[in-house]
């Protein structure tokens, strides 16, 4: 019995061990791949070294499709970074303001809303957000863009979860004291949610980083485009250069990747607090 009680941790690290490297493979492949020859990925695509470390891949992506990957890289980031503090102020402010009345006229015509935008594939919004982008003079526009990826209802979901953790007699004893719904929420309530802001922000900036689609219909020019949509440009009529393409990706891949492993600690623990009932 002994015996079995050593191995069990044992076998269940390895275990773990093999899953996290069968899910770590494919950024490796991905890396390896970048600095391989487009004939050796075809002749030997599961080579777990490559032959020799070319940099062919990373000086030929400089410019994608006339604009220089600066551009990309630049636009990538900032929009991504005001999209999602965006994205988090108006749906912490929208979730609080629905938890602590959620009988004003019209809020429960709001949480519904934003839970039917969770059912819509992004296909099929694509023209009534050119149109409406098109009328009010933001197709093209750096504005336009933040806008639209501002609308993050996975978001609104999980503050919304994590207020209702919150108890009311705490809110209520700070009304008591005189403070005001504004000093409540940044005094007492935003302060308990730090883990969760984290949490949320992290997760709002990778389902951003990614989006292509939204970039592609309201970028109205490739000076708008980013990383992702650059990704794009590298499949052509003529074929694609799978060796740009595996350096781009990694371009593209490397900043969530690093965001992701200095946060992680932060994203756990806000899991486990928005997990706790109060």
């Amino acid at each position: 019995m002994s015996a079995m009680r050593r191995l069990g941790p044992l076998i269940a690290n390895l275990a773990m061990t093999a899953l996290a490297l069968m899910f770590l493979y494919p950024f490796y492949w991905l890396i390896v791949s970048s600095f391989r020859s487009q004939e050796a990925m075809l002749v030997n695509p599961l080579r777990l070294m490559p032959e020799s470390f070319d940099l062919a891949a990373y000086t030929s992506i400089r410019l994608v499709g006339g604009v220089p990957i600066e551009v990309y890289s630049f636009n990538s980031m900032l929009i991504t970074v005001l999209a999602t503090v965006l994205a988090v102020a108006t749906t912490a402010l929208g979730a609080y303001a629905l938890y602590r009345r959620p009988h004003l006229p019209g809020f429960k015509f709001v949480q519904f809303g934003f839970l039917l935008t969770m059912m819509y594939p992004a296909m099929l919004l694509v023209i009534p957000v050119y149109l409406v982008m098109f009328r009010i003079g933001l197709l093209g526009t750096y504005a336009g863009l933040v806008m639209f990826l501002a609308l993050q209802p996975i978001l609104f979901l999980m503050f919304s979860q994590f207020f209702r953790s919150i108890p009311r007699d705490l809110m209520d004893s700070a009304k008591m004291d005189g403070a005001s719904e504004w000093q409540v929420l940044t005094r007492v309530v935003l302060p308990i949610a730090q883990p969760v802001v984290n949490t949320v922000f992290l997760i709002g900036f990778l389902l951003n980083w990614k989006q292509w689609l939204p970039i592609l219909v309201v970028a109205a020019s490739p000076d708008r485009y980013t990383l992702p949509v650059a990704l794009l440009a590298m499949n052509t009529e003529y074929g694609i250069n799978f060796q740009s393409t595996m350096a781009l990706a990694a371009l593209t891949t490397a900043p969530i990747v690093v965001l992701f492993l200095l946060t992680q600690r932060r994203v756990i623990g806000g899991f486990v607090a928005g997990a706790v009932k109060g």
